[in-house]
């Protein structure tokens, strides 16, 4: 589904990703892990056609990502930017106006299990309010690849729990495949089945979850843990 070949990207001198190489499967949740500058969000813009590499390419469903992959992906930023005096109706519109694959009806399903009323204002609502409205909107798109950079970033531990309970209602693994950047290890857990950690640009290390269960007896908080600790003794 998801393809980079021997991709760098570069922003002037400063390389955020290093000649990496690898595929994604269709139908997987897969969670991007690493520290702050480790390159978690360049990786995601470069699958959502927001920037280009500097050396090598990305592919989608066999196709080399351009600016209109955007038909095909849908991208949550971790950035809040609407229109101030937009309601969430008003958002909801604004989306069915440039994505034909965006189903209004399943987006106001999404709300009213996210607790958001349409009516209300987008600046009015709380920061998890707003963060579960982002949520809707790029849930409703039926895209084949969703890409979140972190979802659950900043927000109390019974928003996270409704906003995965979300993904898993609303989310159809049998057409769509999921990557998502996240700090938030122990809450995203159950529902990933492959993490990859990024560090200094550079996949440094990849695992299927149930594997690490099965075979390693340890959560992915734990794989974390052993990554850093030898790190420390190198």
């Amino acid at each position: 589904m998801i393809q980079l070949k021997n991709v760098t990207k570069k922003y002037g001198n400063v390389v955020a990703l290093d000649d990496i190489s690898l595929s994604m499967e269709k139908g997987k949740i897969i969670g991007v892990l690493g520290a702050n500058g480790s390159g978690k969000s360049t990786f995601l813009k470069l699958i959502a056609g927001l920037v280009f590499p500097t050396n090598g390419k990305v592919f989608v469903d066999g196709h080399e990502v351009t600016r209109r992959i955007g038909r095909n992906v849908a991208y949550l930023s971790e950035l809040d930017a609407y229109y101030d005096g937009f309601t969430v109706q008003d958002m909801l519109e604004f989306y069915a106006s440039q994505f034909m694959d965006f189903n209004m009806e399943k987006a106001r399903d999404i709300l009213d299990f996210m607790q958001i009323e349409p009516v209300k204002k987008l600046k009015h609502l709380s920061k998890g309010g707003r963060g579960r409205a982002k949520i809707a909107f790029a849930l409703a798109r039926e895209v084949p690849v969703l890409l979140m950079d972190e979802p659950l970033s900043g927000l109390d531990p019974m928003v996270r729990e409704l906003i995965i309970k979300g993904l898993i209602s609303f989310v159809d693994l049998e057409k769509q495949t999921i990557v998502m950047t996240t700090h938030e290890v122990d809450e995203v857990e159950s529902l990933l089945d492959e993490v990859i950690f990024l560090r200094d640009g550079k996949v440094v290390e990849r695992a299927f979850v149930d594997e690490l269960r099965e075979k390693s007896r340890c959560s992915v908080a734990g794989w974390l843990k052993k990554i850093y600790e030898g790190e420390e003794k190198q």
